[in-house]
């Protein structure tokens, strides 16, 4: 899952409180990726490790104060930060045999060539059903990105071989979120579930997992239309 935005300009305590959001949400919707030692299965209380590019991990918890730390401190350790963004990745601690979570997020800062980020990756057993459409709406309304996909490596190549797709650039993946700018330039005749955000934006189940050549097609549908055209360079805002 994955949310993509413009510049904007946020506190560490901002991050902490989206942050939070997040992680405690992503727990409800996962119960069943816990099961580590000492964690309940299903309750929001999960811990994470920090992810450092030098240094020792640490354990953070999803509250606000623990995630307001974690943030503080990267922005410390990092002085492009301040104008770029803080950088946090987490991986929840202990998971359930299968598992793994690890959310991304470069966030806070306003560049105008280098595109803000939350990215989820999980992996699970073969077996497991992910909630798709409820975890992007969990990115969609804590970052309120500019647009979002839920997708993996295989809909990325079938874009960039079949699409002329470019990373960096907005796409989609079986699911897709469009800020409301890029929302109201989805044509009518697209073939998609609709579900409107709070946000203002929309959500778009387009199809299911796997199915590359309705990715393709949907990707294709939303580019003429203009729904998928980049931030002006330089960026100066955060949405279309």
């Amino acid at each position: 899952m994955r949310g993509f935005w413009g510049p904007r300009q946020e506190s560490a305590e901002e991050l902490a409180a989206r942050w939070s959001t997040t992680l405690d949400r992503f727990a409800t919707l996962l119960p069943e990726a816990a099961g580590g030692p000492g964690e309940t299965a299903g309750a929001p209380s999960w811990k994470w490790r920090t992810v450092p590019a030098a240094g020792p991990a640490e354990t953070v918890r999803p509250d606000e104060p623990s995630l307001h730390g974690a943030l503080r401190a990267a922005r410390e350790a990092d002085p492009w930060a301040a104008a770029n963004g803080t950088s946090l990745r987490l991986l929840a601690d202990r998971p359930a045999a299968g598992w793994k979570v690890e959310i991304a997020g470069l966030a806070g800062g306003a560049p105008d060539s280098l595109l803000q980020s939350l990215v989820a990756t999980i992996t699970s057993p073969d077996e497991a059903s992910l909630p798709d459409a409820a975890l992007l709406t969990v990115v969609a309304e804590a970052w309120r990105p500019d647009y979002g996909d839920v997708s993996d490596r295989s809909v990325t190549s079938a874009l960039k071989k079949e699409a002329g797709f470019r990373v960096g650039t907005p796409s989609v993946g079986w699911i897709g979120y469009l800020s409301a700018g890029r929302a109201a330039r989805v044509p009518a005749g697209l073939t998609a579930d609709r579900v409107q955000l709070p946000t203002g934006g929309l959500l778009l189940a387009l199809t299911s997992p796997g199915d590359t050549a309705a990715v393709v097609e949907a990707y294709r549908t939303l580019k003429k239309s203009g729904a998928l055209e980049p931030l002006p360079r330089p960026m100066d805002r955060p949405a279309l």
